[in-house]
This record gives structure tokens, C-alpha cells and sequence, in this order.
């Protein structure tokens, strides 16, 4: 992407659960002035009611203008409901940013009949500690200018891949959106096979949390490919070659790993209607 990304004059986030409470904790933290920005969120929590009084940012305005950028951050089936109140906001020099799992940009424009330049995004869970890695894709009308603003608010939470198609997102949603659950799970099944190799379970369960956090942490700060990675660690013959042998048989993760992220993109296509 050409130019710099840069923070939007005037913000409007749309729900301000898990998600939308980080991403607006992201913006704050990369110095978007709280008075750019409104929250609606008909039932914010505490701790959003007392982010925004510090930082001076409006929450549930009675009469918001319409903003440079709008973004949905509420559960999908809420849309419907919210589309009404949310069609008078997106204007055609508004970009929409969406979060909204299964809701394509035709649905969005559906909804919000004056809007032009729509975003979809799929963040994924460590957005929540501005480790997320996001994929998005926009309409044909978003401007570079646009397509950089929302660069901005997306990367405020990690990193961000641009799609040359909507119709990768839900690639994207089985890939990284869903990735942070298969990570999960190589921890718990790592410590349950350390039990049954004789470790006490809150042992195995220490030593396999770490493991995979502090491998996750070098991943991300080596250059290297993971596979060079994997075989640096990996000595011929050694006690990791016996398991990669197990690992990387004809029936091992690579084919389980190619089921599982083709069952989480057939089930994203089902739920997107």
C-alpha cells in the first residue's frame, strides 16, 4: 500500500465488546485524540464507560454527524436491527469498516444504502494484546486515501493483510481467524501427551504453555521461515527428528492441518449465506 496510513479526522465505532474495545484501546494507545471519536454501544461496560470519560471521547451522542470513518464492531445478527440507525452515518464519504463475521460487503451496502467505500476485515482474538493479524478487502469505490485510513485503524492491533478479494476472506477467517483455537489446542494436547509421558499434570501443563508461547514469540521476532526454524532445532537422528517423523508422516499434521482449515472455510461460506 502506497503513502502513509493515517488515523481518521472523525471516528464513530459501532460496539464496543471484546473487539471494538480493543480496537478503540489500539487507536488511543497510537494517539487518536479521544474528541475524534464517538462510541455507540446501547450497553457499554464500566471499564468502557470510564475509557472513554479519560480520554474525553463521546459516548452514545444523541445527534452524531456523519464521520470520516464508521466502524462495526457489533455481533453479526445485530445488524439488522442497527442498520436503520446506522444507514444515516455512512455517507458516501464515509469508509465503513467492517468486523462483522459472514456479513459481505453487498449485505453491508444493503443495510447502509448511501455508503460507497466499505472494508471488510477479519481480525482475529490477540488483536485483543495488538497481536491480531487481520485480512481485508474493500469495495471497488474505496480511495487509496480511504484504503490508508483503514489500513491505520486495522493495524492499530497488529498486522494486516490486504486481500485482492472479498471472496479470500473466508480463507482468511479459517486461517488466522480461527488459527488462534489450533494454537490453543497444540497446547493442551502437548500437556496431556506430557502427562501420559509421566509428568505431573501441572507441570506438563506449565512446561507446554510456555513452549508454545515462547516458540510463538521467536517466530515472531526471527526472520527466518518457520521452517528453517523448525530445523534448527531439529538435530539428524535426535529426540525431535523421532517426533517430526510422527508429525510429518503421510497421515500426520499437514494433512489433519489442510482438513481442518478447509472444514473452518466450507463452514464460513455457510454462515456468510
Amino acid at each position: 500500500m502506497s503513502g502513509s496510513a493515517t488515523l481518521p479526522a472523525s471516528l464513530i465505532l459501532v460496539g464496543a465488546g471484546k473487539m471494538g474495545g480493543a480496537m478503540l484501546e489500539g487507536w488511543l494507545a497510537d494517539g487518536l485524540p479521544g474528541a475524534r471519536v464517538a462510541v455507540i454501544d446501547p450497553n457499554p461496560s464500566a471499564a468502557m464507560v470510564e475509557l472513554c470519560r479519560a480520554h474525553g471521547v463521546s459516548l452514545n451522542p444523541a445527534a452524531p454527524a456523519e464521520p470520516e470513518a464508521l466502524v462495526l464492531a457489533i455481533k453479526p445478527q445485530g445488524l439488522e436491527a442497527a442498520a436503520e440507525g446506522l444507514a444515516p452515518l455512512a455517507g458516501p464519504g464515509t469508509v465503513v469498516v467492517s468486523v462483522l463475521a459472514g456479513k459481505t460487503v453487498a449485505n453491508l451496502k444493503d443495510r447502509l444504502p448511501r455508503a460507497r467505500a466499505v472494508v471488510r476485515a477479519m481480525p482475529n482474538l490477540p488483536a485483543s494484546i495488538r497481536r491480531g493479524a487481520t485480512g481485508a478487502a474493500a469495495s471497488p469505490e474505496t480511495s487509496e486515501e480511504q484504503r490508508r485510513t483503514a489500513h491505520a485503524l486495522l493495524a492499530s492491533n497488529g498486522h494486516v493483510e490486504w486481500l485482492e478479494s472479498e471472496d479470500l476472506i473466508d480463507a482468511v477467517t479459517a486461517v488466522s481467524g480461527s488459527g488462534p483455537a489450533y494454537v490453543f489446542l497444540l497446547a493442551e494436547t502437548l500437556a496431556a501427551a506430557g502427562v501420559a509421558a509421566g509428568l505431573p499434570p501441572d507441570v506438563a501443563a506449565r512446561l507446554a504453555r510456555q513452549t508454545v508461547a515462547g516458540a510463538g514469540e521467536l517466530l515472531g521476532q526471527s526472520p527466518e521461515e518457520p521452517g528453517s526454524l523448525r530445523q534448527n532445532v531439529t538435530s539428524p537422528g535426535g529426540t525431535t527428528a523421532a517426533a517430526l517423523g510422527v508429525l510429518m508422516a503421510e497421515d500426520g499434521l499437514g494433512p489433519l492441518m489442510r482438513d481442518a482449515v478447509a472444514a473452518a472455510k466450507r463452514r464460513a461460506g455457510e454462515l456468510a449465506g
